[in-house]
């Protein structure tokens, strides 16, 4: 039997004890398929929830301060009377029992300067945005009426005096790009996770696993090289984790085919332009992130005595695995010569721009072969690792 038939052999083995692991199926197939499509499910609905409750809320507001200013136009604000105050309005915007309060200060020269008392905390809120809609409005009837009684009559007129030049802002960044910022940032976080927890199970039991049964010393008395063995044993981690990665992959293409026609707006044109070739090309960003950790996890498997020990080695790694697809989503940080080469870094980089839709050929290609690069090195510090006696059988 030649070399790729023992690997074969070894592959087919490990692949069949694997299919038998309940904990391994969940990550690999379960939770991605499942688990992306309702997250993105739930998170859409709670914002849209909130958007909508928060433009539709009546806002509870007090007024302190100067005399003479007009009601706040339009059905959703009440006004309500606070007693004590100032410090007293502020301190029930503050306990959640007004939603802000208003302190009217002076006219001076004409002009009038209201202080907005509002929580600023919430993510949600659209406290400060309504008010000042509503000042806006009523800011412009005061100006139009006093030119009005000025002789400057006609709003192009108007317009004109108070702002003789206007700047007429014009993006050249088209939609996709401004709102695949955001998204690309966000998406990475879930597929290189996903990767992760693919080869991790698989990695712990094929190695530490078969040390704690007894079963890894038993193939070790079969006549095959051991880089074989470890190549037979990483290709099962290998495939796991991109089967993973691809199953999240199709789950959101999944998602997206559903519902890219009942999104509204700008989102939902861009999630429509995320076509069957950018999900092909994440995927095959993932297949060298796969190779990566098949390689790290295997190796720190071998290493560990038992299959718990293995898991408190790899558990901190959950975290660090994080750190470089964090570094992808801080300001600044853009995939050019340089982050190309930054393992899982690039990758997350890579996949925003292809959300976004900027993805340039030249830096797809070094990502490409820079993460198979840091794999194959992995690959043999696994392979000269499971080739020590020291590691293998360490007490």
């Amino acid at each position: 039997m030649g070399r790729v038939g023992e690997i074969g052999t070894i592959f087919r083995k490990e692949m069949l004890e694997v299919g038998r692991d309940r904990k391994t199926l969940i990550f690999m197939i379960l939770l991605p398929v499942v688990l992306i499509p309702l997250l993105l499910q739930v998170t859409m609905s709670i914002m849209g929830d909130a958007q909508r409750e928060a433009s539709a809320k009546v806002l509870v507001y007090a007024v302190s301060g100067a005399e003479g200013l007009a009601e706040l136009a339009g059905p959703g604000f009440r006004r309500e009377s606070v007693d004590g105050g100032e410090g007293a309005a502020v301190a029930a915007v503050a306990e959640g029992r007004l939603d802000f309060a208003l302190e009217v200060k002076p006219e001076v020269d004409g002009r009038r300067e209201v202080l907005l008392h509002y929580d600023n905390a919430s993510l949600t809120s659209k406290v400060r945005e309504r008010v000042e809609d509503a000042f806006g409005e009523m800011s412009d009837r005061i100006r139009g009426e006093r030119l009005v009684g000025l002789g400057v009559v006609g709003k192009a007129r108007q317009d004109a005096l108070l702002r003789p030049i206007a700047v007429v802002p014009s993006g050249v960044a088209s939609m996709r790009e401004v709102i695949g910022e955001q998204v690309g940032s966000t998406l990475p976080f879930i597929l290189i996770v996903f990767c992760f927890l693919g080869a991790m199970y698989p990695a712990i039991d094929l190695a530490a696993g078969e040390k704690e049964r007894g079963t890894l010393q038993t193939l070790l008395l079969v006549p095959v090289a051991r880089w074989r063995l470890v190549v037979g044993k990483l290709l099962v981690v290998f495939v796991t984790g991109v089967v993973a990665a691809v199953l999240s992959l199709v789950g959101l293409g999944v998602w997206l085919g559903l519902q890219s026609g009942q999104l509204e707006g700008a989102l939902g044109e861009v999630l429509g332009a995320i076509g069957v070739v950018d999900l092909s090309l994440i995927g095959a960003m993932l297949v060298p992130t796969s190779l990566i950790f098949a390689s790290l996890l295997l190796g720190i498997s071998i290493y560990a005595k038992s299959f718990k020990e293995a898991q408190s080695y790899i558990a901190p790694l959950n975290m660090l695995v994080m750190v470089p697809a964090f570094m992808a989503t801080l300001p600044g940080v853009e995939l050019d010569l340089a982050t190309a080469w930054i393992p899982v870094t690039n990758v997350a980089l890579a996949v925003k721009d292809l959300v976004k839709g900027t993805m340039e050929t030249e830096l797809l290609v070094i990502v490409f072969a820079s993460s198979m690069l840091v794999g194959a090195a992995l690959l043999w510090v696994s392979t000269w690792w499971f080739s020590r006696e020291s590691v293998v059988f360490r007490r």
